[in-house]
């Protein structure tokens, strides 16, 4: 019998499935970014956004079209992280804006809801490239609005729809040369595709799980509570290892042996294929060092359990000492995306009312954005992302605050940060401030050293796995097998005749010594540049280098 129409709880279904789908397929769309970094989250993004929206709609007890609409629409908008988890939020908005009028969605009205998700999308983007989540969406409202008038049923509707994105995904590398040059699809269009997937197969009748793994409010596993009144090791540390040859028994047992060397609370076990570690450790990246070199990594979170015990006692402080709601607002206010004691430390001295632990390694959502915003008693807040994946969810939470007027100042890099910060004047009004600070971001370079999570070829250089990247705001300038050697020729790639400063910020893998180490051999080569030697603290990244 041919479905003409789709109704709430068919719909709900279908979206708990799409979720789903996309859920499971998480660790494949984060192995499609191109760049081979230890921290891809294309999928964890568009999962953990999907998931927000799949809360709203289990806690929802009406069951019409307009409640449906509304949960899946304000979920994934408050849970957004990373760009491609905004514009999938973006993307049920819009959809959400045409299906809560109708108690019944037809091939028609399905077809305006498409058309509606991509024009909003689009205009969310201040710049939308093409070869990305954007052109796998477009083709797919296109051929809906094609078959209008001539598919016969859903199924078939729905069908060929899925059908057209999947050749719009496979056309991807086409567009943008980057994704060619790496043998890759585009992961966002990857992700939305699993989505419309997952629907479809509800949709056809095809069994689904539609359990969800646990997740917490910030998206993270739950970790082990600590009940010793010190922490010893600060660093909850866990990932899945993919090894590239048979894990043996023998293999499992040398690698806690060595793990338990370096921590406490000390997991691993073989599953399927899958090596799963966790333990806590003042050195997380020796633990994945290690990982490394038995195969590949994904899962990978790192959690700072001394940051958290007291981010704990500084808000119960905070609210010991939190102003009456009546007290006048300050003129001015600044959040920052930040990670890494040292990093937090250096923000706070600057006058940052709030920060948001987070960064590469895990992007906030825009509610993250909301609830850091409304912490800060300001007419004006200025937000510092700090990372160009987290640009797009502050300015989702600057369209959905209505109280303060905020400028989100598109910091792509914790240097820039500081460089914003520096420039703000407390004389000048918000807009010129927003101008000065913005202006500030073209005076700063910066660059930040890690390691390979895989073979790849990026921009005509060969990367093996566990090699050390230097990357810099032009891409991938140095690669190297010596930590120091690689650093110093990404900056070598940085400096020149007009360069006064370079600021070198270690992280929590990197002793200070190392760190005074690298900037004398730098002073050595360029005596006219002054040198500042900083604690970070981050982790994953060795060094976080400014050049100004």
């Amino acid at each position: 019998m041919a479905l003409l129409t789709v109704d709430a709880a068919l719909l709900r279904k279908m979206f708990l499935a799409g979720a789903k789908n996309l859920e499971s397929k998480k660790e494949i769309i984060n192995e499609l970014n191109v760049f081979p970094v230890p921290d891809g989250d294309t999928g964890t993004n568009m999962t953990l956004t999907i998931l927000s929206a799949v809360r709203e709609v289990s806690q929802t007890q009406d069951e019409s079209m307009k409640a449906l609409a509304k949960a899946m629409s304000s979920g994934s908008l408050k849970g957004a992280r990373g760009n491609s988890g905004v514009i999938l939020s973006q993307l049920l908005r819009g959809f959400s804006k045409v299906i809560r009028d109708h108690d019944e969605i037809t091939i028609p009205v399905a077809a305006e809801s498409f058309a509606k998700a991509v024009d909003t999308a689009y205009n969310a983007v201040m710049k939308p490239k093409e070869g990305t989540i954007l052109t796998v969406a477009r083709a797919g409202a296109e051929c809906a609005a094609e078959l209008v008038g001539v598919s016969p049923d859903f199924e078939d509707f729905t069908t060929k729809i899925v059908e057209r994105m999947q050749a719009a995904l496979e056309y991807t590398p086409e567009l943008l040369p980057v994704l060619k040059e790496a043998g890759v699809v585009d992961s966002g269009g990857q992700g939305l595709l699993e989505v419309m997937r997952g629907g479809l197969d509800c949709m056809l009748g095809k069994e689904v799980d539609y359990s969800f793994e646990e997740e917490n409010a910030d998206g993270e596993g739950k970790a082990e509570e600590k009940a010793e009144a010190e922490i010893r090791f600060g660093y909850r540390t866990e990932f899945f290892i993919h090894p590239t040859k048979e894990f043996t028994m023998a293999d499992e047992a040398a690698l806690k042996a060595y793990l338990s060397a370096m921590g406490d609370s000390v997991s691993c076990s073989s599953d399927e294929g899958i090596v799963r570690i966790g333990l806590s450790t003042n050195d997380p990246g020796f633990a994945i060092q290690k990982g490394i070199s038995y195969g590949q990594l994904t899962n990978m979170k790192i959690e700072n359990l001394r940051k958290k015990d007291t981010d704990k006692a500084e808000e119960a402080k905070s609210e010991e000492a939190a102003p009456a709601k009546d007290e006048p607002r300050k003129k001015f206010g600044f959040v920052a995306v930040s990670i890494g004691d040292g990093m937090n430390a250096i923000f706070r001295e600057l006058g940052v009312d709030s920060l948001i632990e987070g960064g590469q390694t895990m992007n906030p959502s825009t509610e993250d954005m909301i609830t850091a915003i409304d912490k800060v008693n300001a007419d004006n807040v200025f937000i510092l992302p700090n990372n160009k994946n987290i640009i797009l969810a502050a300015e989702q939470a600057k369209r959905m605050v209505k109280d303060k007027a905020i400028f989100v100042i598109p910091t792509k890099t914790v240097p820039q940060g500081i460089s914003a910060v520096i420039a703000f004047s407390a004389e000048a009004t918000a807009k010129e401030n927003s101008e000065a600070m913005t202006e500030a971001l073209s005076y700063v370079k910066s660059g930040q050293v890690t390691y390979a999570v895989r073979d790849t070829s990026f921009e005509g250089r060969e990367i093996h796995e566990s090699d050390i990247m230097g990357i810099s705001d032009a891409g991938i300038v140095a690669v190297g097998k010596d930590i120091d050697e690689t650093t110093l020729e990404m900056i070598d790639t940085m400096v020149d005749d007009e360069s006064g400063l370079l600021s070198i910020y270690f992280g929590s893998d990197v002793t200070e010594d190392a760190a005074d180490a690298l900037a004398a051999k730098f002073s050595e080569k360029y005596p006219l540049v002054d040198v500042e030697v900083h604690s970070g603290g981050q982790p994953i990244y060795y060094y976080v280098i400014s050049v100004e």
